[in-house]
Formats: structure tokens, sequence, C-alpha cells
């Protein structure tokens, strides 16, 4: 089974409405990139699956990307920082719209991840997004978890980022052995 065959079947179909995503942005020429767990996925040794695609895109252009994914077959929900598709699978997709993801689209690079070709954060974005998303308290312990362990896996694959870790962090994340 393949990486992309298995996501699919972890899923319920979510490969074809990730590649749908990817293909209505690019179609548009937006400038995009995937944030969270996906972007974790890139860069992390050990990949996870993930029933959520987060990904913002650049400021201007949140009004084409919403047309677009509508356009593609997506149902849109709106919400105070986001904007939350479905397709056909279990895939939950969310467009952020907080001013601190807005300029990461500019320094995306190209990935695989399950299998997919696809835009995402760099490793210094996808960090500082995961750090945030754990310093917000208003968010569910479990999520909170997650976000912990999704640090862990960056530190672990790149031992570099621990020194920049907030201190709060670098007492509970274990300092990479040289």
């Amino acid at each position: 089974m393949t990486a992309k065959q298995f996501y699919d079947w972890q899923t319920s179909g979510g490969t074809d409405d990730v590649m749908r995503l990817v293909a209505s942005l690019e179609k548009r020429d937006i400038r995009w990139c995937a944030i969270g767990g996906v972007a974790v996925n890139h860069w992390a040794e050990e990949p996870m699956v993930t029933q959520d695609v987060d990904f913002v895109v650049a400021a201007e252009q949140v009004e084409g990307a919403v047309e677009a994914l509508m356009e593609a077959g997506f149902k849109a929900e709106r919400h105070q920082w986001s904007v939350n598709f479905r397709g056909h699978s279990k895939v939950s997709i969310q467009l952020s719209t907080e001013d601190v993801y807005l300029s990461f689209p500019e320094r995306a690079v190209p990935a695989d991840v399950h299998g997919i070709l696809l835009r995402v954060a760099t490793l210094e974005d996808t960090m500082t997004g995961k750090v945030l998303a754990w310093s917000d308290k208003s968010r569910r312990q479990s999520k909170r978890i997650k976000d912990f362990a999704d640090i862990a896996r960056l530190v672990e694959s790149h031992p570099h980022l621990w020194e920049a870790l907030p201190e709060a962090l670098r007492d509970q994340v274990e300092e990479p052995q040289a």
C-alpha cells in the first residue's frame, strides 16, 4: 500500500479532497501553504495521519481562495479566524485568516506529504505555528497535547530548534543529544 493509498483509507477518500484543494489554488496562482499537522508531517521523520488540513493564503487572496474551493465543490463555513471547508471525505479543511500566518505563503516550500504534492510552511514557520497553538490556553487540552507532541517530533528531527523554544517548552521537551 502506498502512502497515498494509506492516507485515502484513513480519511475515507481524503486524497481526492486534498488534491482538489491543491489544484484549485494552483489553477488560480494563489500563494498558499499547508500549516499545522500536514506541515509537521513533511518536516518530521515519522509522519502521522491527520484528518485536518490547515492552510493559509496571502491576505489579499483569501476571497479568491474561498471562491475557488466553492467552485471545486467544497462547502464553506466562515468563522472569526478561519473559513472551514468540507468536501466528500472525512478531511476537515481550514483556511486560517489569523494575521500571524499571512506571511507564511511567501516562504512556502514544495513538499510530498502522504504521496500528495503540495506547498508547506518552512520548518521555522511550522514551529512558530505549533508553539503559538500550544501556547493558546483557550484550546482544548487534547489539541494542546497534540501540538506538544508535534513540537517534540520537530525537535527530534531538527535538534537545532530546541534552542529557539520558549523556556516553558524547553523545561518540558528533552534537549536532543549531539
